[in-house]
């Protein structure tokens, strides 16, 4: 076994046989660099040959599939591509609007919070759907009750990205709310509750981009590219909504391939 040890692992150093005390203890601190490789060595003779994990199967819950698409932007329908102007003014709009968000960030975050806001957890997928798009979106309900036409009821419409709001939330909630949002556009439609998210979650990521938010922007921008092409009506005012996602992931976060080019 030790000679298929050293075959595998071979020595960096030298060791030779050492002269120690015969009183030599290796559960004690060594004295000597003679000491200490002999406890090295006696050490690695303990190892096991083999290691099981023991891992638990609790967090294995969650999707464990990764997509990987390198294909970029579907063309947008003709006539709605939007200019290299306009996208160079929304870029420009977007850079102030995170300059001004970093700038107010403390000031914002010690604001008190109505008593009807009650941030879900990080963790809370269901939770943030509901927090962000509504009851009625995440339900996909249409009906107003007559009580709902007397004030706004922000658990049927969700609550809008305040400052007040979006400033309490680190990277790691910003991502894992962009995340799930994301993973709900992939299925449903577009609404205005949504693009008002993502646009204030793409103003809080911070950069350079995490690997995750990498991967989740250019799913997001694909997602919007999808979206623009099977718009029967063609709505002008979602398409520039979509538009606009598309020219921030692109190039504000430096996508370029996923970028609109007039032709």
């Amino acid at each position: 076994m030790e000679s298929g040890v050293e075959e595998l692992m071979p020595r960096l150093l030298p060791v030779g046989d050492c002269d120690l005390a015969e009183d030599f203890d290796p559960t004690v601190p060594p004295r000597t660099p003679q000491e200490y490789l002999k406890r090295v060595q006696i050490e690695a003779a303990r190892c096991p040959d083999v290691v099981v994990a023991q891992i638990d199967p609790r967090k294995l819950k969650k999707k464990q599939t990764v997509n990987i698409s390198l294909s970029g932007c579907q063309p947008a329908p003709e006539g709605y591509c939007p200019t290299l102007k306009w996208q160079q003014q929304q870029v420009a709009n977007f850079s102030a609007v995170r300059q001004s968000l970093n700038k107010h960030r403390n000031h914002w975050r010690s604001q008190h919070l109505d008593s009807n806001v009650t941030m879900p957890k990080s963790e809370d997928e269901e939770g943030w759907k509901k927090f962000c798009l509504g009851e009625r979106v995440y339900s996909e309900t249409d009906a107003l009750s007559d009580n709902e036409n007397l004030g706004i009821d922000y658990m049927k419409v969700g609550f809008p990205p305040l400052l007040s709001i979006v400033s309490r939330m680190n990277q790691a909630t910003v991502t894992s709310v962009l995340e799930y949002l994301i993973s709900w556009f992939g299925e449903k439609k577009f609404t205005p509750e949504l693009g008002r998210w993502l646009y204030a979650l793409l103003a809080c990521l911070e950069k350079p981009l995490l690997p995750e938010a990498h991967s989740l922007i250019r799913q997001l921008a694909r997602r919007c590219s999808e979206v623009r092409v099977l718009e029967d009506s063609k709505n002008e005012e979602q398409i520039s909504a979509l538009n606009l996602i598309i020219c921030l992931v692109s190039r504000y976060f430096d996508q370029r391939d996923l970028a609109d080019e007039p032709s």
